[in-house]
């Protein structure tokens, strides 16, 4: 799994920048960190790697020293299945031809002077890569500006079997993540074996020809982004059009995949390009093989809402509005299938890709009360990551839809809670079931995204 700790740029967002850098809001970054992010990674450890954090939980709290939480410091906990960005980049840059390649291609995007170039190259590959990431200095001077939503490691590449899909971002705020993934990928033996197998989505190859505003356009500009690209089953790759990724980005990636064989079927979802959505693990995710999460309004029950609603009736329809679903199967792209609704899309996954035999089930955002279920949806309810079938982590601020998910059947149980039953022998990563594991999340909903967002699995179980 690859992630990334809220670094020293997260505090260093200002309020007239914010916007600018995809940031929702400003952050208490010790909050963040103490008492919300380190139970993510206590919690991915305990199920990924629990020998590095087994038996050390209760000298892991808020109150710690933090020092097992950092990549730079000595007693870092280094894991090989837990892996932070920043470990990767210091690493990369310990080789001298990519660090000089790398200083100067961050240089160039983002505009910096020659001294500064060269004053880069004056520090260690670990401090170097902290600069890189966070936009600041060990003195705390601003270079350039940070990467807030680094966090969300999703965004940035997607592992699809034995390849690597690597994004493209819809934002110039997140074009120095890109640069810093390529290098990464490319670069790192841990990576080793990807190095042909890594697929990087072509702009179109005339669009520098074309006046700014046809270059611009869903049909020419080529972005992509890993929240809107789930690896839903071996063979089956869901790719969402949306806010940040275009139609024709969405059409590259079915190509690639399918001639080089990777998937059978690839299902396109298109959602409204609005703000509220931004991708489409924020609209639905799985907790397991036959459960599913999203939101009400952009399923079937808002549609059936909508119908018994008379102005909704007779308005004009606004099709950027639509909820569009098209799924291709390999060899006969030309004939695609039009699917109505996201529960129809789910069931068939659930039932076809993943050969569930038992009904199938919807969690609904705020339990799909108004307006709860918009409110919800917006600190990313639908937003969940799955460790194992049926045990997802989420934030606790959702309360309604945890309440739905207690209705279905689910253990919902606080992070802390939950790490204090494994220390205690009284639960395991082996034998918990069906569970909600609320992760505190006051400041990290902020940043407007959730656990599924804060995640990128390099390797899957088979499903």
């Amino acid at each position: 799994m690859l992630i990334h700790s809220p670094d020293r740029g997260l505090g260093k967002v200002v309020p007239s920048k914010a916007q600018d850098w995809l940031f929702e809001d400003i952050v208490h970054l010790n909050m963040m960190r103490r008492d919300e992010y380190d139970y993510y990674v206590k919690i991915l450890l305990y199920f990924l790697d629990p020998d590095k954090v087994r038996g050390k939980i209760a000298s892991l709290g808020p109150d710690s020293d933090r020092n097992f939480f950092k990549p730079d410091h000595n007693e870092y906990f280094r894991s090989s299945k837990v892996v932070d960005v920043q470990s990767l980049l210091s690493e990369i840059l310990a080789d001298e031809v990519i660090r000089t390649r790398l200083i100067a291609a961050i240089c160039g995007i983002e505009r910096t002077s020659f001294r500064t170039q060269q004053k880069l190259n004056e520090f260690d590959p670990v401090e170097l890569a902290k600069i890189m990431i966070s936009g600041s200095l060990p003195d705390q001077a601003m270079l350039f500006a940070p990467l807030p939503n680094f966090i969300f490691t999703r965004d940035i590449g997607i592992v699809i079997n034995d390849h690597i899909l690597l994004n493209k971002p819809a934002k110039l705020a997140r074009t120095r993540e890109a640069l810093l993934m390529q290098y990464i990928f490319f670069n790192h033996p841990l990576f080793a074996d990807y190095q042909d197998k890594i697929i990087e989505i072509p702009d179109n190859e005339h669009a520098f020809l074309l006046p700014d505003a046809d270059a611009n356009s869903d049909v020419t500009r080529s972005t992509l982004e890993g929240g809107d690209v789930m690896m839903i089953a071996k063979r089956h790759l869901i790719v969402g059009v949306s806010e940040r990724t275009t139609l024709y980005a969405a059409q590259q990636v079915m190509r690639l995949v399918f001639a080089k064989s990777l998937v059978d079927t690839v299902t396109i979802v298109k959602i409204p390009k609005k703000r509220d959505y931004m991708h489409i693990d924020t609209v639905f995710t799985q907790a397991k093989r036959n459960v599913w999460v999203l939101l009400g309004s952009l399923a079937r029950t808002g549609d059936e809402a909508k119908k018994r609603d008379v102005i909704h009736f007779f308005a004009p329809k606004d099709v950027s509005e639509d909820l569009k679903i098209l799924q291709f199967k390999k060899g006969s792209e030309q004939k695609p299938i039009e699917i109505e609704n996201l529960e129809d899309l789910l069931v068939g996954i659930s039932k076809d890709d993943l050969g569930v035999t038992e009904p199938v089930q919807f969690i609904y955002s705020g339990n799909n009360e108004f307006p709860f279920g918009a409110r919800e949806q917006w600190t990313d309810s639908c937003n969940l990551l799955a460790l194992k079938d049926g045990v997802v982590v989420g934030y606790d601020r959702n309360q309604k839809t945890t309440d739905a998910f207690q209705a279905a059947g689910f253990d919902v149980v606080r992070a802390a809670d939950l790490l204090d039953r494994f220390e205690r022998g009284e639960s395991s990563p082996e034998t918990i079931e069906n569970t909600f594991i609320m992760l505190p999340s006051a400041e990290l909903s902020r940043a407007r995204g959730g656990s599924h967002c804060m995640s990128l699995p390099l390797l899957r179980e088979e499903l």
